[in-house]
């Protein structure tokens, strides 16, 4: 038997602008700072102690041009489509815009990017818990389109106010439902 964690608890982020990475991510995910100097920032948004750390080191390098090996993004979840969109308009005001917007089939996902280049998704569960996702993982649609359909935001809020079910703006547009 292989003991396992029982959640992640933050991810870390090295930055050669500390700032402009702290008001970002405060912006983004409405998070403070619980303790920082110039050297290190520590933010939470929710119960953690700390659910994004910044690191400033002195002389780092900085990011090589083009896709490169090593952490690709991060991902937070929004209890709903509604949140996810409140968020987004928000953040649209402050001129913060997706630079994609997917629906993955298990969540419904807008990618942003950081003022480092990181990619930072915001997104909602489809499923009510996660042996139902990955239920649905290993079915025909996602093991034919692992990542999903683009979409267009505003399609999405039309769709949510003609009163179509939440629900069914769910259901990936290539899925077979019976």
């Amino acid at each position: 038997m292989i003991t396992r964690p029982i959640r992640l608890a933050h991810i870390v982020f090295y930055t050669a602008d500390l700032r402009r990475m702290s008001d970002w991510y405060c912006t983004v995910l409405g998070a403070e700072v619980v303790n920082g100097n110039d050297f290190i920032a520590f933010l939470t948004y929710d119960d953690e102690h700390h659910r994004i750390a910044l690191i400033a080191p002195p002389k780092i390098a900085p990011r090589p041009p083009g896709v490169t090996v090593g952490f690709y993004h991060s991902a937070f979840t929004y209890a709903g489509l509604s949140e996810l969109l409140e968020t987004h308009d928000r953040l649209r005001g402050l001129g913060i815009t997706p630079r994609r917007t997917i629906h993955h089939g298990p969540t419904i996902s807008f990618y942003y990017t950081d003022p480092d280049g990181n990619d930072v998704e915001l997104q909602v569960d489809r499923f009510e818990n996660a042996r139902d996702a990955q239920a649905w993982m290993k079915g025909p649609a996602f093991t034919s389109n692992p990542i999903g359909i683009d979409f267009d935001v505003e399609d999405l809020r039309r769709r949510l106010a003609s009163g179509e079910p939440v629900a069914s703006i769910m259901v990936r547009p290539d899925e077979i439902v019976p």
